[in-house]
């Protein structure tokens, strides 16, 4: 079966106002992705986060400074799953927290199964960043996975957050 891929739609670049978020973490490259694995973990513990604000997932990419340059698919970095709270003061046990800082974003629309979206993101890093005028951000990369998320679904959508800069 042949998937076809679509070119984006022109990102809304958006000022992120910073967020706390709780959840869990795990060390992974590409070439070793183990975001079914941290996803399996997290979602049967999601209810344990008893400050959680609103229902929406947060799927968090924290890449080292020279990640992108030049891009290896086995150089590590770190995904979460985490949920959104008020604060820190009860972490369940084997959670951790994170501080989602403030910047500006190019917000892109993803929809289809997250399985399939390496062209999408190839297509963000090798076309629309080079020829925006915007510079790649180091701080985290996020995918917003709210009430339009369905995992594994054709029709499903999530927001895709990526650190831009002038």
């Amino acid at each position: 079966m042949s998937l076809e891929f679509q070119i984006p739609a022109e990102p809304e670049i958006k000022l992120f106002p910073g967020k706390k978020l709780m959840g869990l973490r795990r060390s992974m490259t590409f070439t070793e992705n183990k975001t079914s694995e941290l996803w399996s973990a997290f979602m049967p513990r999601r209810n344990e986060i008893k400050n959680s604000i609103g229902s929406e997932l947060y799927s968090i990419q924290s890449y080292p400074i020279s990640f992108f340059n030049p891009f290896n698919p086995m150089t590590p970095f770190e995904k979460w799953a985490a949920m959104e709270v008020s604060d820190f003061n009860w972490v369940p046990n084997g959670m951790e927290t994170l501080i989602l800082p403030e910047g500006e974003y190019a917000v892109f629309i993803y929809k289809g199964d997250a399985r399939n979206a390496s062209p999408f993101f190839q297509y963000i890093f090798s076309k629309w960043i080079p020829a925006s005028g915007y510079q790649l951000g180091v701080r985290p990369h996020f995918e917003v996975l709210g009430e339009k998320y369905i995992h594994g679904d054709v029709d499903s959508e999530e927001e895709v957050w990526i650190p831009i800069f002038i």
